[in-house]
């Protein structure tokens, strides 16, 4: 079997059990997220460099929530050269909660924040601030890898330690899926498709319940379908008190 096919097989697997094994964590999350947009509260999103794809997959575009804020901040998107920083500027202590205390976040607000490895100092940091003031803390993480390091947290703490509801993504540790013959590293990464997958899952159940309490969920649509442009306007508009993006 050809190594693209050993990648489909290992994400098809674990796919099939991140969904199994997480569907209450997913309901949770859907539940906690539908809850914030109901009571008119805001919803943020986070991660560290590649981290940070989930959050991107989840604001601004089509079929996703328009009261999903991306929390963005220097170095944390592999924005900057040489991108090693990157690595290194997420370590930093404190640096998360000044990220945090710099959002608009209030009590009742959820914050989903993807971390692989839970140990750095910056997602531990924001995860305990949210905490803190009273956020729903949604967490997707690898409980595979996170349990076999080390924090490097000051307080020896990881981020599924401070959350609310947890999602494990159900990826092989160190997040690599597939091997090589003669080659010592693994390739190709499962946690941004499969995490993209669960969270859209939660935005998609989370917008049934909306409907189901008798409101329309705040969902943007494609601006390259007619219509689109004025639908996106109006559904911001109507949703402006929690949208920290624009």
């Amino acid at each position: 079997m050809k190594a693209s096919e050993r990648y489909y097989a290992r994400v098809s697997e674990i796919m099939a059990e991140a969904f199994e094994k997480e569907a209450d964590a997913v309901e949770a999350a859907a539940q906690a997220v539908a809850q914030a947009n109901l009571e008119k509260r805001s919803v943020f999103a986070f991660g560290c460099n590649h981290a940070g794809l989930i959050t991107l997959e989840l604001f601004y575009r089509t079929g996703g929530m328009v009261t999903v804020n991306p929390v963005r901040a220097p170095g944390m998107m592999l924005e900057l050269s040489p991108p090693t920083m990157t690595s290194e500027m997420e370590r930093m202590p404190g640096y998360g909660k000044i990220i945090f205390d710099n959002m608009k976040a209030k009590p009742g607000d959820v914050l989903i924040i993807h971390s692989v490895s839970g140990r750095n100092s910056v997602t531990v940091d924001m995860a305990e601030a949210a905490r803190e003031k009273g956020l729903c803390v949604i967490v997707v993480t690898n409980m595979n890898t996170t349990t076999a390091v080390t924090s490097r947290h000051p307080s020896g703490k990881k981020l599924y330690e401070f959350a609310s509801i947890l999602l494990d993504n159900h990826g092989d540790m160190g997040d690599a899926s597939v091997e090589l013959e003669g080659f010592p590293q693994k390739v190709a990464s499962t946690s941004t498709v499969v995490g993209a997958a669960l969270l859209n899952a939660v935005v998609a159940r989370a917008c049934e319940i909306i409907l189901e309490a008798g409101q329309t969920p705040p969902v943007f649509m494609s601006g390259n379908l007619d219509g689109g442009d004025a639908h996106n306007k109006a559904v911001m508009r109507e949703r402006a008190d929690n949208i920290f993006y624009l």
